[in-house]
């Protein structure tokens, strides 16, 4: 399952983890400070992003999200600390608009999924975050300042957050 990730170095410390075999292709991007590393989007969680993202840094790693759409949130799971946007709370606790059975079914319709994936394992991230975050927050890694800019986007008229460095 290791081919599933693409992995580019932008420069030492930022790289772009993408998922090609599937209709978003999600693009993730890690940013690496001298102190933390922060995930942005962590992909559909068909593979587990964790295996290669300890790969490129030593760092503790925390996930946040620009938008919490299945495939930007999958990859959740591997990681014990997440940050999510207040206006998004109530889709990680089981308010999200589609089923999980749809979610599957366009899982298996639009993706190229693994030798011996088996959809039925597949789960829609659900859970709290150790961290709120509001509109025109920064978020300290270390030699690296993110801040965090909140926009709205009209897909599933849903908030869509974008984080950038």
């Amino acid at each position: 399952m290791s081919d599933w990730f693409t992995v580019d170095k932008i420069d030492d410390e930022t790289f772009i983890i993408s998922e090609y075999r599937h209709w978003e292709e999600t693009h993730c991007y890690l940013l690496n400070g001298s102190e933390h590393s922060l995930l942005i989007d962590t992909g559909l969680g068909i593979c587990n992003i964790y295996d290669e993202v300890i790969k490129l840094t030593d760092k503790p790693i925390t996930p946040v999200a620009t938008h919490i759409h299945w495939d930007h949130i999958g990859g959740h799971e591997y990681f014990p600390d997440f940050y999510a946007h207040q206006d998004e709370i109530n889709w990680l606790n089981g308010e999200f608009p589609l089923t999980l059975d749809q979610i599957k079914e366009m899982v298996v319709d639009r993706c190229e999924l693994p030798k011996g994936y088996d959809v039925n394992d597949y789960k829609f991230f659900q859970g709290n975050p150790t961290k709120v975050l509001k509109d025109r927050e920064t978020i300290d890694i270390g030699s690296r300042n993110i801040q965090v800019l909140h926009t709205v986007e009209g897909s599933l008229n849903s908030p869509l957050k974008h984080l950038l460095g």
